[in-house]
């Protein structure tokens, strides 16, 4: 009996050895394949038009983000111009764009939603949305000249007060709904997408152009470029 129990012992000792070595020499397991990033949802474009802040209406400027997401290979959703205008029917920029959260090309979100995206509350706005020089990228994820490049293109038409809607005084703040390039003449509603300069450093509404030509756009740090936003994402 006393021999039967020590075989018995031994073939259950070198059976857990043998586990325990088979185990041992197994390869460490793969790391779970990290999540693909978000689909891009924003972006500067990358060129402008060209015509200053002519961009043919608010369906114009529209077709112009779409066709550079398109070129992008993220033209399988609608895209929109953030721009507000004024008069009749006036469109508030806040309005075009979706519910959120926005992504740039990198997959790095700018904000998670419209409050956080314009600080509409004293605590959003004391933090501020996530859009700056390094999350405001083109449609190809570079980077866009601001703020101590040559030249500093940090000026984006945007025609809306710091909330995302549309003005609705008197004066021209759209140079017509985008559909004026003329010089020295109306004026169109920047923001500064690094943040930096005219004292608020607003995304969106930081000061006015000098006119509607490509001329008068550029001098004061501008090329004449767009946010654009995937309302659908």
């Amino acid at each position: 009996m006393m021999h039967t129990r020590s075989v018995l012992a031994a073939l259950v000792l070198a059976m857990t050895l043998s586990s325990y070595f088979a185990f041992a020499q197994q390869p460490p397991a793969a790391p779970p394949a990290a999540a693909p990033p978000p689909p891009m949802s924003f972006f500067v474009t990358s060129v402008s038009k060209g015509d200053g802040a002519n961009y043919g209406g608010l369906a114009g400027a529209d077709a112009y983000c779409q066709t550079l997401a398109q070129g992008a290979g993220r033209g399988n959703v609608r895209w929109v111009a953030y721009l507000s205008t004024q008069g009749p029917g006036a469109v508030n920029a806040r309005d075009r764009i979706g519910q959120g959260p926005w992504y740039n090309a990198l997959g790095t979100i700018v904000a998670a939603n419209l409050a956080e995206l314009h600080g509409d509350t004293l605590e959003m706005g004391r933090v501020g949305n996530r859009i700056n020089k390094n999350t405001s990228r083109d449609e190809k994820g570079a980077l866009v000249k601001g703020v101590g490049d040559t030249p500093n293109q940090h000026d984006i038409l945007t025609g809306s007060q710091p909330d995302g809607r549309a003005y609705t005084d008197a004066a021209d703040h759209t140079c017509s709904n985008y559909t004026s390039n003329a010089t020295g003449r109306g004026n169109v509603q920047l923001g500064h997408h690094d943040k930096i300069g005219n004292g608020n450093g607003s995304w969106n509404s930081s000061h006015a152009s000098r006119g509607c030509s490509q001329a008068d756009l550029i001098p004061t740090g501008g090329n004449g470029y767009l946010y654009c936003f995937a309302p659908g994402n």
